[in-house]
């Protein structure tokens, strides 16, 4: 037995715990949010790990990421095709949602020169029950 293998288990192990943790939201984390909660929960996660695993599982297309306030936000992705979604700006919340049509979108970029090589659409807000809060306050 090397020593390398006892590592190997746990980063499985750690990772395991924050993919599950992470498919537990049903909104967008940030890594420091998820951190807290694994905390709470009594895992012992660096926030380092946090961070790696949360961009890994984002690269590999298991994870969505976005950037809100130039804070970057994960979700556990529930579909395996090409999807785009409504979030709330203050509590996270997101709905998956149709964008506009793939011909409008390639219309629109040949109208102004463009080749679409690849595209990203989310639409920014605020859920029902942060707007509600807003309004009565």
């Amino acid at each position: 037995m090397t020593t390398e293998e006892p590592k190997k288990t746990r980063s499985t192990a750690q990772k395991a715990v924050i993919g599950t943790a992470l498919e537990n939201e049903r909104r967008f984390v940030s890594a420091q949010q998820l951190h807290r909660t694994l905390e709470d929960q009594g895992h012992t996660v660096g926030l380092a790990t946090v961070y790696r695993q949360l961009n890994s599982l984002s690269e590999s297309g298991y994870a969505d990421s976005i950037t809100i306030a130039e804070t970057q936000l994960f979700r556990a992705c529930s579909q395996d095709e090409h999807h785009h979604h409504l979030v709330c700006e203050n509590c996270g919340k997101a709905v998956e949602v149709e964008p506009p049509s793939e011909e409008w979108i390639s219309t629109t970029a040949q109208a102004h020169g463009f080749e679409v090589r690849r595209h990203e659409f989310e639409i920014f807000g605020l859920c029902p029950d942060c707007s509600a809060s807003a309004k009565s306050q």
